[in-house]
C-alpha cells in the first residue's frame, strides 16, 4: 500500500512539475553560480596582476634611475616582502637580491632565496661570496641549487619568461615595455601563500639588464572565491526549497479545477446520471476549455442516449400492436378455424417485417454504414422503374423526368428513399401526386408533391424525426410507424446530399431529395 501511496504521489503532474521546476533552476543556478566564482576569480587574478606589475615596475625604476657609479643590488628598497616578495636576476637566471624576509619562492622561474654576491657595477655576474661572507647560498632549506646558470626550475611559473632575445633588451636607463605574468606560491617569515609574479626587465646605467620578479598575495581572491562560494551552497537547498514549494502550490491551485472535474465525472459514471455536468471555472485559461469542452460531451451523451431510450421504446409500442393483433387471430384461427381472417393475419405480418425492416436499417445508418457499392445510374430510370411497379397505389403518380440526370450511390437505398417518400404522398394526397427529376447546376433534384394539407413551417424538420406523425388522429392502420421520412433523411445525407420539406405549387408537401451529379459531385465511399 505504501508503494502505490508513493508511486501515485510521485507519478502526479504536480509532483513531476515541481521536480522538474527544482531540478531545472537547480542547473541554472549552478551554471550561474560557477559563472560568478569564475568572473570573480578572473578579476581579483587581474587585480593581483596589477598590483604584481606596480610592485615591479617600482623596483625597475628604482634600478634604470640609478648612476652608473652607484648601481648596489643590495642596497635597493624593495617593497613590503610579504605583500609583494620580490626578485632581481640577470639575464642567465642568476639571483642579484631578493626581498629580506623570502624564505622560498616558486612560479618566478628562479628558486634561489638569497644573492651569491654583493654585485657592484658591471660585477653582477662575476661576484663571489655572499653577503654576509658566508659561502652557503643555498635557499631556506639549505639546498645549494640557488641561482642555477641553466635556470633548471622554470617550470614553476605557469607563463614562460623570455630571459633571452638580448635584441629586445630595454635601452640604457630605460625599463621594458611588456610584463609577463606567472602564478607560485612563496613563504615569507614562516608564512606560505599563494601569488601572483609580474616579471619586467630594466637596463640601469651600467648597461646591465636584469630581471625583476615582483609579486601580490592571491589570498584576497582565494577568501573571496570561498565565501562567495561557501554562500551560494548554503542558499541553494534554501532557494530549491522556496521554488519547488511554490511550484507545488501553484501547480496545487492550478490543478484543482481538474480534481473537481475528475470527482464529479467519477459521479456521473457511478450514478449513471447524464444531466449531471461538471464545475467549469471562471477563467480562460484550458482548464476552463476543457470543462466546457466536457459539458458539451455530456450533453452530446445524455441527447444520444434519450433518442436511444425514445428509440427503443417506440420500436417497442410499434412492434407491440402488430403482434398482438397477429397473435389474436391465430389463437382465434386455433380455436374456431371458420373465424381466421387470413388476409389480415397476412396484413400484420407484412407490416411486422416492413417494421423490423426499418429498425434494422435505421440501425445500420446509426452505425455509420455507408453505401456498400457506389454505382452510376440515371435518376429518372429509376422513378421511371418505380412508379410502373407502384400498381395498388391509390392515386397514380405523375412523372416528369429530364434524361441524364446521373447520380452515384446505392440503387436500393435511393430506391427506398423514392419509394417512402411516395407513401408519405399518397396517405396524405387529396387527389394528386407528381414525381419529378431535374438538374440543378452540380446537383440532381427529385421533387415529390402531393395536393394534401401540407407540413405547417413550424413542422418541417420535425417531421424527419423517428416515429414522429403529425396526424395524431390517423389509425396505426392508415398510417406508418414514423420511421418513413427519418430513414429518407439519413440516406440522403449519406449519399452526400439533403432532403428538405416545402410547399408545392398546389398548396400541398413538397419534399425534394438532392443529390451530387455524378458528372461533378464526388462519388459516396
Amino acid at each position: 500500500m505504501r508503494r502505490r501511496v508513493g508511486r501515485r504521489r510521485f507519478g502526479s503532474v504536480r509532483a513531476r512539475a515541481s521536480l522538474g521546476a527544482t531540478a531545472v533552476v537547480a542547473v541554472a543556478l549552478l551554471a550561474a553560480g560557477l559563472a560568478v566564482l569564475l568572473s570573480l576569480r578572473s578579476n581579483l587574478t587581474e587585480q593581483a596582476d596589477r598590483q604584481a606589475d606596480r610592485a615591479a615596475r617600482e623596483v625597475a625604476l628604482d634600478i634604470a634611475s640609478q648612476a652608473p657609479d652607484r648601481v648596489a643590488y643590495a642596497d635597493l628598497e624593495l617593497p613590503d616582502e610579504e605583500d609583494h616578495p620580490v626578485q632581481v636576476t640577470d639575464e642567465d637566471g642568476r639571483l642579484l637580491v631578493a626581498s629580506e624576509g623570502l624564505e622560498r619562492i616558486s612560479g618566478t622561474g628562479v628558486r634561489a632565496v638569497r644573492a651569491a654576491a654583493t654585485p657592484g657595477p658591471g660585477a653582477s655576474s662575476t661576484g663571489s661570496g655572499s653577503a654576509d661572507g658566508d659561502d652557503d647560498s643555498g635557499d631556506a632549506d639549505g639546498d645549494d641549487d640557488s641561482g642555477d646558470a641553466d635556470g633548471d626550475d622554470s617550470n614553476d611559473s605557469d607563463d614562460s619568461h623570455d630571459r633571452g632575445g638580448s635584441d629586445d633588451d630595454p635601452a640604457v636607463g630605460e625599463i621594458g615595455d611588456t610584463t609577463s605574468y606567472g602564478s607560485g606560491s612563496a613563504t615569507v617569515d614562516g608564512d606560505t601563500a599563494d601569488y601572483r609574479f609580474a616579471t619586467i626587465e630594466a637596463t640601469d646605467r651600467a648597461g646591465e639588464t636584469v630581471l625583476v620578479h615582483a609579486g601580490a598575495s592571491l589570498a584576497d581572491r582565494q577568501d573571496a572565491v570561498r565565501t562567495t562560494g561557501l554562500s551560494m551552497l548554503a542558499g541553494l537547498p534554501v532557494l530549491l526549497l522556496v521554488v519547488g514549494g511554490v511550484t507545488w502550490l501553484m501547480t496545487r491551485r492550478a490543478l484543482r479545477p481538474v480534481e473537481g472535474i475528475r470527482r464529479e465525472l467519477a459521479a456521473i459514471t457511478a450514478s449513471e446520471d447524464l444531466s449531471r455536468r461538471v464545475p467549469e471555472p471562471a477563467t480562460h485559461d484550458e482548464v476552463a476549455r476543457l470543462a466546457r469542452t466536457t459539458n458539451e460531451t455530456l450533453t452530446a451523451l445524455e441527447a444520444s442516449v434519450e433518442r436511444q431510450r425514445r428509440f427503443v421504446a417506440d420500436a417497442s409500442h410499434e412492434l407491440r400492436s402488430p403482434i398482438a393483433s397477429l397473435r389474436t387471430q391465430l389463437e382465434v384461427g386455433e380455436a374456431h378455424p371458420a373465424l381466421l381472417d387470413v388476409p389480415g393475419a397476412v396484413a400484420d405480418t407484412v407490416r411486422l417485417q416492413r417494421l423490423a425492416a426499418d429498425l434494422l436499417l435505421l440501425a445500420r445508418l446509426d452505425a455509420g454504414e455507408r453505401p456498400a457499392r457506389a454505382a452510376r445510374f440515371d435518376l429518372g430510370a429509376l422513378v421511371h422503374e418505380e412508379v410502373s411497379q407502384r400498381t395498388l397505389d391509390r392515386i397514380p403518380v405523375a412523372v416528369d423526368v429530364l434524361p441524364g440526370a446521373e447520380v452515384a450511390g446505392s440503387r436500393g437505398q435511393l430506391a427506398r428513399v423514392l419509394g417512402n417518400l411516395l407513401d408519405n404522398a399518397q396517405r396524405h394526397a387529396a387527389g394528386s401526386v407528381t414525381a419529378s427529376v431535374r438538374r440543378s447546376g452540380s446537383t440532381v433534384v427529385l421533387a415529390v408533391a402531393d395536393d394534401g394539407p401540407g407540413v405547417p413551417d413550424a413542422e418541417r424538420e420535425r417531421v424527419f424525426e423517428r416515429f414522429v406523425r403529425l396526424d395524431d388522429a390517423r389509425s396505426r392502420d392508415d398510417g406508418g410507424a414514423g420511421l418513413g421520412l427519418a430513414i429518407a433523411r439519413d440516406v440522403a445525407e449519406r449519399h452526400g446530399g439533403t432532403l428538405t420539406a416545402g410547399r408545392a405549387e398546389c398548396g400541398g408537401a413538397l419534399f425534394e431529395l438532392r443529390l451530387p451529379s455524378a458528372d461533378d459531385g464526388p462519388t459516396p465511399a
